[in-house]
């Protein structure tokens, strides 16, 4: 219910009315049936952006700070994100993240949409970064098809929580499903994880036309942090 009000009533038609996304490629998006949407990530406004363009609901995997933030503007997040079925993802490693990754495979048993962000954190330049191996594992353990999924100009709308009175034009664009059913199997070969995760990582290259960095963002991230500049 909350879904889908904030989805046609409040923060849909808000982002459409601000923001005016031009949308390609979305007849890409089957209209049933269960698959992954993978993207990049450059701003906190993109997985609302993804919700209010698509026709059907996507289930979102959400870092799990958004939803033991503290303070009201965190608890009413975490809110949002409960009432609205969001999954939880612990990025301290891989083992900690299974519970997350079951979580999305229950939502693709259902025949439903789950959208993944390959980089596990936004790009902190506007960059694409090198995909984290959980999106391969996930779409050959369901034997879905992957959506690639490009956000455009959405970086630049944001800068530190605050929208920009100018902003270039908003794009989102959806590429041509990528079917790796003919891994059937090899889910624990670390080889062909990483060739599928590179894969999907080129198809949002192709659509979003960012710069790549062979990097994992999140080590970006730390390696920017006060405590380690310098080091």
């Amino acid at each position: 219910m909350i879904y889908y009000m904030l989805k046609y009533v409040l923060l849909g038609p808000l982002l459409r009315l601000l923001l005016r996304p031009r949308v390609e490629g979305l007849e890409h998006v089957p209209t049933q049936g269960a698959a992954i949407v993978a993207g990049n990530h450059l701003s906190f406004a993109d997985p609302l952006l993804m919700a209010a363009v698509l026709k059907r609901r996507i289930t979102f995997l959400a870092k799990a700070e958004y939803f033991t933030a503290p303070g009201l503007r965190g608890r009413l997040t975490a809110l949002i994100l409960r009432r609205t079925g969001q999954i939880s993802v612990d990025r301290s490693g891989r083992a900690a993240g299974q519970a997350a990754l079951s979580e999305g495979q229950a939502v693709l048993a259902q025949g439903e949409l789950l959208a993944i962000y390959p980089e596990g954190t936004r790009s902190p330049d506007g960059r694409l970064y090198k995909g984290k191996v959980g999106v391969a594992v996930m779409a050959l353990a369901a034997r879905v098809p992957v959506i690639p999924c490009a956000m455009v100009g959405t970086y630049q709308i944001w800068d530190r929580a605050r929208v920009r009175k100018r902003h270039p034009p908003v794009t989102i664009r959806f590429g041509e499903p990528l079917d790796f059913s003919h891994f059937a199997g090899t889910a624990h070969q670390e080889t062909v994880l990483r060739a599928v995760t590179d894969e999907i990582t080129y198809a949002i290259l192709r659509l979003s036309g960012q710069e790549y960095v062979d990097l994992y963002a999140a080590d970006v991230k730390a390696a920017q942090a006060p405590g380690r500049r310098g080091s």
